[in-house]
């Protein structure tokens, strides 16, 4: 799930995958799997070196990393073959979503992500209508500890990177999907750890939501897509403030 309130949905991603690692496992494997098709070495691949560390992060098996890899690459055979779908459409309080979705079976998928819209009382919206509203960046989250202001501005920026926003929180660098990997191999060539680094959809403009039952509303029906084994990412553009989060988690 990602929002505007980038903090609180890292802790509440980092929370689900605790909950639901095997799940995790195995959306991160399919990642691979393609990442790998394009190039098998994470040293000169760094979207496939990048989706490994987030895997060894999150504790997957090597031997569930190396097969990934190995599908990816041909060696180890599958029949197998993933298509990538987007559906849109609207939670409680006409917050938007866009529901990434990677999957060998695009029936299955558009039947099951169908009925948990439904069952969270919504359905899906014309193609286009929503993500037109949210815009492909590479999004980098750094800890405050990790560096200092000044010299991640200038690694980032010369890089390629569009911006740096800091807050009492960390750094967020932002990039364009294409300046993405030079960004990232900029960043570890400088030794300087990501909490997390993912080209995702951003919104252009948030929706406030203020209302405890309405977070609790979205937080469900995110949670529901997110625990479908075909549905990769989720984002939406409510903007909740880090203390409703966390009422609303309680």
């Amino acid at each position: 799930m990602s929002g505007h309130s980038k903090w609180a949905t890292i802790k509440h991603k980092k929370g689900a995958a605790d909950a639901k690692r095997g799940k995790m496992f195995s959306k991160l494997a399919k990642e691979i799997t393609i990442a790998a098709k394009v190039n098998g070495d994470p040293a000169s691949n760094p979207s496939l070196r990048t989706l490994i560390q987030k895997a060894k992060a999150i504790n997957m098996p090597g031997d569930n990393i190396n097969n990934a890899v190995k599908k990816g690459t041909g060696e180890l055979k599958t029949d197998e073959v993933f298509e990538e779908i987007t559906y849109e459409g609207y939670a409680n309080g006409g917050i938007g979503l866009v529901v990434n979705v990677l999957t060998p079976n695009k029936n299955r998928a558009a039947a099951e992500v169908g009925h948990i819209f439904k069952r969270n009382g919504s359905d899906f919206a014309t193609r286009g209508s929503v993500s037109r509203n949210f815009e492909r960046r590479g999004q980098i989250i750094v800890e405050k500890s990790a560096a200092e202001e000044d010299k991640l501005m200038e690694i980032v920026l010369e890089a390629g990177a569009d911006d740096l926003v800091s807050d009492d929180n960390g750094y967020e660098v932002l990039t364009q999907p294409s300046a993405y990997q030079g960004v990232m191999t900029a960043l570890e060539n400088a030794g300087i750890a990501t909490v997390s680094a993912e080209v995702v959809f951003i919104p252009t403009a948030t929706k406030p939501l203020d209302d405890l039952a309405k977070v609790k509303s979205l937080l469900k029906f995110v949670d529901a897509l997110e625990d479908n084994e075909d549905v990769q990412n989720v984002y939406h553009d409510a903007d909740i403030s880090d203390d409703l989060m966390a009422q609303a988690e309680e």
